[in-house]
């Protein structure tokens, strides 16, 4: 009996030393989150893509807007997700945005107070600038006199605005619009899912909708962004948010993450976003494609 208990711990002996060899034991668990809509779905395949090809065991999940994101994070669901500074700065710290404050600014401030009241770390952000527009075909802006948002303000009431439901309830979304330029009071607003927005538009369903500066469907469908005249949206590029904890026992996670966010412009992000929303293209194998094809993966 004594020789067979030897033996079974010989070979659970080996058993880890092996599995340690090949990695068995040295590839933590990071887990990814994102919000749900392309260019999330974009970034969180990237992020997980090339977690994994540094050594990580990498799994990622969309798990709902904002508030579901942020939560995970401070709850220890999630590791990881994609935040736009602009969205950090006026949902999650609930501060007020002056137009004289430029990007960097805005990721400054977001880095401090996240690290200050959340424990959490904002790598690089990216080049591009997905911003909240507003956006009509224009043939019905020219027909309108609509240029601005300020135009559109006051000329909403003949309007049916389609949107997400979560923009008609942000602070830099509806509420905020109609407390900076006033009006905004639409014949009809429907809270739609982001995939129907252009949708709606281009079956008339709708008359304006929102939409991120990086769409590659604007140029597609030949629309019309107005100017946010009164500098109501701030900046918005986006950056990986990281619990610090994680962090600290793996710096390589913002060595790797940085290396993404220096390729992300806005003609790119635009043109990854086409390639999804336009071409019907899997968003993994969209990212996949584009790791590939920068070095920053190798299959």
């Amino acid at each position: 009996m004594r020789k067979q208990t030897i033996f079974l711990l010989t070979v659970a002996t080996l058993a880890t030393l092996l599995l340690t060899a090949c990695g068995g034991e040295t590839n933590p668990t990071i887990r990814i989150g994102s919000k749900e809509f392309t260019e999330q779905y974009l970034l969180g395949n990237m992020y997980e893509m090339i977690l994994d090809e540094a050594g990580f065991d990498a799994t990622y999940s969309p798990i709902g807007g904002t508030a579901e994101n942020h939560g995970a994070l401070v709850a220890d669901e999630i590791d990881i997700y994609p935040e736009y500074t602009g969205t950090a700065l006026l949902t999650q710290l609930e501060m007020t945005y002056d137009s004289s404050m430029t990007a960097d600014d805005v990721y400054n401030t977001v880095k401090q107070e996240y690290g200050e009241q959340y424990d959490l770390t904002l790598l690089d952000a990216t080049a591009f600038n997905n911003t909240y527009c507003l956006t009509l075909p224009k043939e019905r802006a020219d027909e309108l006199g609509i240029q601005t948002v300020s135009d559109l303000s006051q000329k909403a009431s003949d309007l049916v605005f389609g949107t997400t439901q979560e923009f008609t309830e942000r602070e830099d979304g509806l509420p905020g619009l109609q407390e900076v330029y006033g009006g905004f009071n639409f014949a009809e607003v429907l809270g739609l899912d982001p995939g129907l927005l252009y949708a709606g538009i281009e079956e008339g369903d709708i008359d304006v909708t929102t939409c991120f500066g990086t769409d590659g469907q604007i140029a597609a469908y030949d629309l019309l962004v107005l100017e946010d005249d009164k500098g109501f949206w701030p900046p918005y590029p986006v950056a990986p948010i990281v619990r610090s904890d994680v962090l600290d026992e793996n710096p390589e996670i913002a060595t790797e993450l940085n290396k993404l966010s220096a390729l992300l412009d806005d003609a790119t992000m635009s043109q990854l976003n086409w390639e999804v929303a336009g071409n019907g293209r899997e968003a993994d194998e969209v990212a996949r494609e584009f790791l590939q094809q920068n070095g920053l993966i190798t299959e």
